[in-house]
């Protein structure tokens, strides 16, 4: 049955123009960045209402609006796209969020909510005039729908991996060296960052609803990060078989549960929400997911 679903879910190839060329990401070229992609997204608006497409035009048509702060932007296929909620430039402490299965455009509105909650918590929560915060929405992967074969294996994470890297590399030379950054990644997304962990540059690393990272344990990461874990009582993520079995060369399953003791991960409270509601607001899970990315863990709620 898998077979005609995942064909009935797959989207449409809608046209859309070519990224936009661009030099190297730095501070100064930040603005830049910013234009050429808002122009990029106006494009891809108006083909795919060309096209007929009424709800592309409509995402694109948004992430095209004056207000938005787009690192890159890819209307082709399902679609790719990087947004800052902040002054990135300046933010000593910066959260990149990673999401899971079935964020295309199409369903990006969702996703841009969840980054936008969290930039919001984080002003608010910040200890300080002087505590500068930015909140990165990284849509760089092709996501796999729910329900198919490949949200059960580690292919499509292997491939976004390498983005991932490059993407943490590039952030580094906006941000410079000192910035703490934390990792959020959500359900399918912690199997991308668990794939690129080995040797991240990153302070955190936050593992929300996971259905395992790929990795029996913490350890297995090799990141310096610390690494955090969380699963909301009603998440229905709580009922995925949690093991790894190797089968016609690809990897069926993700191993340990990154919320048991085995896994070895700092385990914080999420409350009862469900697999979609770790950036709800007022939430316990998102006010954690703020001290954690603010630094103050040692005011974290544990589980």
């Amino acid at each position: 049955m898998v077979v005609p679903l995942t064909a009935a879910v797959r989207p449409p190839q809608v046209p859309a123009p070519a990224p936009a060329a661009l030099p190297a990401l730095t501070a100064a070229t930040l603005e830049r960045a910013y234009a050429a992609n808002r122009a990029n997204a106006e494009q891809a608006s108006r083909m795919a209402a060309d096209h007929g497409d009424r709800r592309r035009a409509a995402a694109d048509r948004a992430l095209a609006a004056p207000t938005r702060r787009l690192l890159s932007f890819d209307g082709r296929g399902a679609g790719l796209a990087t947004e800052v909620f902040g002054d990135l430039a300046h933010a000593d402490r910066v959260a990149v969020l990673v999401p899971g299965s079935d964020t295309s455009l199409d369903t990006y509105g969702r996703f841009h909510a969840a980054a936008a909650a969290l930039h919001q918590r984080l002003t608010r929560q910040a200890a300080g005039p002087g505590s500068r915060t930015a909140v990165v929405a990284w849509l760089g992967y092709t996501t796999p729908a729910t329900v198919s074969t490949s949200v059960t294996t580690t292919d499509r994470a292997d491939e976004a991996a390498p983005a991932l890297r490059e993407f943490l590399r590039d952030l580094r030379r906006v941000t410079g060296p000192h910035t703490r950054v934390a990792l959020l990644c959500h359900s399918y997304g912690s199997v991308v960052c668990g794939r690129a962990a080995d040797g991240l540059d990153v302070d955190d690393l936050v593992l929300l609803g996971s259905p395992g990272t790929g990795a029996d344990s913490a350890a297995d990461l090799h990141t310096r990060a610390r690494v955090w874990a969380a699963r909301g009582t009603d998440d229905w993520v709580a009922d995925v078989p949690h093991v790894s079995v190797g089968l016609f060369g690809t990897t069926l399953g993700f191993g340990t549960d990154p919320v048991s003791p085995s896994f070895g991960a700092d385990v914080f409270a999420a409350g009862d929400g469900g697999h979609s509601d770790y950036f709800r607001p007022g939430s316990a899970s998102l006010a954690n997911l703020a001290r954690i990315v603010l630094g103050e863990t040692t005011e974290v709620t544990r589980a």
